[in-house]
């Protein structure tokens, strides 16, 4: 247990909590629900949000190490994300980076 507070973000369409460091001083946990079904679950799901570059760089870097679209989500509404998989299937969201 991480001892972080929960704070719920009221996005339109896409409401979440985040979990974290009340500073923001590190990691924090997004926890989103998802209307669709899903045959295999991974055991976590992670979402990263690029640091010192954009988003198309870091898609691309990715996609150099072997990763693969899913969905791109980056024009949709709810949208700014794409989801991917590694190599092996497990799937995580490369996020926006507007800052």
């Amino acid at each position: 247990m991480t001892r972080w507070p929960a704070e719920k973000v009221e996005m339109p369409g896409n409401p979440f909590w985040v979990v974290g460091d009340p500073e923001r001083d590190g990691p924090r946990l997004v926890f989103v629900e998802v209307p669709e079904p899903k045959g295999v679950k991974n055991r976590v799901h992670l979402d990263l949000l690029p640091q010192g570059g954009s988003q198309g760089d870091e898609l691309a870097r990715l996609q150099a190490l072997g990763a693969v679209v899913v969905d791109d989500r980056r024009t949709a509404e709810p949208g700014g994300w794409i989801m991917m998989a590694d190599p092996e299937g497990n799937e995580f969201c490369l996020e926006r980076n507007d800052g």
